[in-house]
């Protein structure tokens, strides 16, 4: 046994894991705001372009790709290889209980490929997307680790309050460092660095606010179930890994609930996912709105989720997650209708439903990984984590395709967005279908005062 592993349980110390847990999310959400939804896609286009010199393709492993297909084509395949990796480390880090050793390597990886992006300059689209696709596998590979500590900090009933703190932390970090980035961006000439230097200071800055606030969580968290030293090689844990694998997904029949709830969570955060990477197209395409607006909105959708995370979290103590949830897919519905009849060029309007989706988004997604965390069979959370973040990901396909499909065959921004009500009205079904009381007893766990 490891030191570690016997320190008592008490309330203080709980406390001082839960401050250093939230550090986590302060710490990569730099990656998501600052890399995904705002510089990098632009960029690597842009660098793509420059390669093709005029020529309509870029060489990529062979393959003749458009220039402005190319950061699909790299999202796309990060994708396949964050599905293939995330139950693999989940299943590694219960199997060893090197969580903390494990999620430290995944994010430093992440954060070290990020700061290579300040490498990504005169026609290198090549190792951008080699970078892009290394940092965003590393980032799902800790995420999955880092949201399996979430049973491990916190007692049932303190869940939903952690849960929603360190989704709203992370909002608030996620923030802050993109507002400087964008003061740098747009003032780059006032900086004295080109437009294109000033892209790859934020890339690259972005890897060192990650890599260096990540010391904070690996210092204050704990191993729980760590094996004796040396017993096993590396490649012994691997393989037990895949077994361990293996058999909880042969398992997860015998826990029917926890399945129910996981089509569920597909269902309503394909709406989510969907609603918040359409926004820019459809205030671009259909409103008329300018990209300084655009860009406003962005920054403050960021802060405003910090305060919605910690809202709907204080509410679910008071009437409980799965209410709380509930209620905010109804406001989902809500925030798409009124999206259709938003008059073309208010910016005003575009911000009034920018404020509303903000509200909703963090809570919804902080009390689902809460509500999550307890119908997870005890020692088996990161492995049912990654399969929480498998829908995740499996979210961005079907929304997708669902939005593509509508203005394939209407050729309407408008009803392509609304088309995205039918994902929160039939989350929010099988949600209310689910006996959560008797799906927590079921994985093992003790039921709430408040569910």
């Amino acid at each position: 046994m490891t030191s570690e592993q016997v320190v008592e349980e008490t309330p203080q110390a709980r406390r001082r894991e839960q401050r250093g847990w939230y550090f986590y999310d302060w710490a990569n959400s730099a990656f998501p705001t600052t890399v995904l939804t705002v510089f990098l896609g632009p960029y690597l286009t842009t660098i793509a372009e420059t390669a093709a010199q005029g020529r309509p393709y870029v060489d990529v492993l062979g393959f003749d790709v458009r220039p402005s297909a190319y950061y699909s084509f790299v999202v796309g395949a990060a994708a396949i290889l964050q599905i293939i990796l995330m139950p693999i480390a989940g299943a590694l880090a219960d199997h060893t209980g090197r969580k903390k050793e494990l999620m430290g390597l995944f994010a430093y990886l992440g954060a070290g490929a990020t700061l290579c992006f300040w490498f990504v300059a005169d026609g290198r689209y090549l190792l951008g997307g080699a970078l892009f696709v290394l940092a965003n596998t590393a980032f799902a590979a800790a995420f999955v680790i880092y949201n399996s500590f979430l049973p491990e900090i916190s007692t049932a009933d303190e869940r939903d309050k952690v849960s929603a703190q360190g989704w709203g932390f992370g909002y608030l970090g996620g923030g802050l460092l993109l507002a400087v980035h964008l003061a740098l961006f747009l003032g780059h000439d006032s900086f004295g660095v080109s437009e294109g230097d000033a892209v790859r200071l934020a890339l690259a800055s972005a890897g060192l606010w990650w890599g260096g606030f990540t010391i904070i969580p690996l210092l204050r968290l704990r191993n729980r179930r760590a094996l004796a030293p040396g017993a096993e090689t590396a490649g012994q844990a691997v393989a037990g890994s895949f077994r361990q694998l293996g058999r909880t997904i042969r398992e997860l029949r015998r826990y029917p609930l926890t399945l129910g709830f996981l089509v569920a969570y597909l269902i309503y955060n394909d709406g989510v996912q969907t609603v918040i990477s359409f926004s820019a197209t459809y205030a671009d395409k259909e409103l008329g709105l300018s990209q300084t607006v655009r860009i406003a909105a962005i920054l403050m959708v960021q802060f405003v989720a910090f305060f919605g995370a910690l809202l709907l979290g204080r509410l679910a103590t008071h009437w409980g997650a799965k209410r709380v949830v509930m209620n905010a897919l109804i406001a989902w519905v809500v925030v798409v209708g009124v999206a259709y009849f938003l008059p073309r060029g208010s910016a005003v309007a575009f911000f009034a439903l920018g404020f509303a989706i903000a509200i909703v988004m963090g809570g919804t997604q902080a009390l689902s990984r809460s509500l999550f965390s307890h119908v997870i069979p005890v020692g088996k959370e990161a492995e049912y984590y990654s399969l929480y973040e498998i829908s995740d990901k499996g979210s961005t396909f079907l929304g997708s395709f669902t939005l593509g499909l509508a203005l394939q065959l209407t050729d309407s921004y408008r009803l392509g967005i609304i088309s995205l009500v039918i994902f929160f009205v039939l989350g929010f079904v099988l949600l209310a279908l689910i006996d959560l009381p008797k799906a927590i007893r079921a994985a093992g766990n003790p039921v709430p005062e408040r569910i």
